[in-house]
């Protein structure tokens, strides 16, 4: 079941990096006489649907079943992400990556919920959680090197094409294998009921924890993601330098991932939340400081490796907060609004960038977003669903 859902969520991070892949192509061929403001609009619509797909498929996969989200999902993305490859036009190749983000939105807390459920009963629900995670990092870096390889050659259309064919050959694997939750043979709620239980008793406050620390943690993966690289050449790094320290940042967050979940499972996930935010927050300023290059990569190996990683013991923490019947519920709206901070975490890059302030800071806005995150997420409490106890 692992290698399924692993399978999936990296499709997910192919198909959503493929965008920023092929973007500089599409403008500087003028592709429908495309423009930075237009593909900024598509970029963000691309999110919003994401948003949306988060939050409906989330909900509804309480209804039909993990398994079966999670195939629509996969089904959902590809296709429009094959038709992506045809577009005639900017804005039918809007509409296509609005309609993608739903299917992306959506397999993303299923394929967790799912795999979450299935570990645990063996105490290694936060483990499968991380390492599903893992995709979806390995998914944007096939991405990039499949758009240095074949772009040139074959044309950017060529990456929506590899992006969805996986597809022809993963989802049969699913249907003939892929096992259904333990939950599922419980009686399934009404929509209401699903979304009801989010705001029921104690449940309210640790909704909004949720939402609001996962709001935060978006911003910071999005924000870092999209101007580190400037951010750096602001510093007076060269540009190659810059590069190599995104990359260094996302090294960090896949090694991140499995350390979080190996120490999740044995000390708690609200601890190493709450822990790993807070480290993060520290990391991040750091980074505001001038230190030699070695001493640079090794505080964003350490700064992604935190950050990245806090996000997913978000989810984690979330599949073991709320009830079995409302558990997809409560993590497609947690992912679906914290893609609001997704959007803002760009713009508020972007805006830091233009005022000529981004170095230093724009990391001393960051380590504070991560400590608002470490506040909020400590605000949640233990978790509802009993957690194994590790030797």
């Amino acid at each position: 079941m692992l290698p399924l859902c692993w399978t999936a969520v990296l499709l997910d991070g192919f198909d959503l990096v493929v965008l920023g892949t092929v973007l500089p192509v599409l403008l500087a061929g003028h592709i429908w006489g495309l423009t930075p403001a237009t593909a900024t609009l598509i970029s963000t619509v691309g999110l919003v649907g994401m948003t949306f797909g988060a939050m409906l498929i989330g909900t509804v996969t309480d209804l039909i079943g993990r398994r079966r989200a999670v195939i629509i999902s996969v089904i959902t993305f590809s296709t429009f992400t094959l038709l992506c490859a045809f577009a005639p036009s900017a804005p039918i190749f809007g509409l296509l990556r609005l309609l993608a983000g739903i299917g992306l939105g959506g397999c993303l807390p299923t394929a967790i919920t799912l795999t979450s459920e299935h570990y645990a009963r063996t105490g290694k629900a936060s483990t499968a959680t991380t390492v599903i995670m893992t995709g979806y990092h390995v998914g944007a870096m096939a991405t990039a090197l499949l758009g240095i390889l074949f772009i040139k050659t074959l044309g950017w259309q060529a990456l929506f094409v590899f992006g969805a064919l996986p597809c022809l050959v993963l989802v049969p694997l699913m249907i003939r294998y892929l096992p259904d939750s333990p939950v599922t043979a419980e009686a399934k709620p009404t929509l209401r009921a699903a979304i009801a239980t989010l705001f029921s008793g104690k449940l309210v406050w640790r909704t909004i924890a949720f939402w609001v620390t996962s709001f935060l943690g978006l911003i910071l993966v999005y924000g870092l993601n999209t101007w580190l690289p400037e951010i750096m050449r602001q510093a007076g790094y060269e540009l190659g330098a810059a590069l190599g320290l995104l990359l260094t940042l996302n090294f960090g967050g896949v090694i991140g991932l499995l350390v979080a979940g190996y120490v999740a499972d044995r000390i708690g996930i609200s601890r190493s939340t709450i822990s790993w935010f807070a480290v993060g927050a520290v990391f991040l300023a750091l980074l505001s400081v001038n230190i030699p290059a070695v001493g640079l990569y090794i505080a964003v190996f350490l700064a992604g490796g935190f950050v990245f990683s806090a996000q997913v013991l978000v989810y984690a923490y979330v599949t073991r907060t709320y009830p079995s019947h409302a558990r997809a519920t409560g993590l497609g709206w947690t992912a679906g609004v914290g893609r609001i901070g997704a959007i803002c975490g760009p713009l508020i890059g972007g805006a830091l960038l233009t005022a000529g302030i981004a170095y230093p800071w724009g990391f001393y806005i960051f380590a504070a977003i991560a400590l608002f995150a470490a506040i909020a997420v400590s605000t949640v409490g233990g978790t509802t669903v009993k957690e194994p106890v590790r030797q």
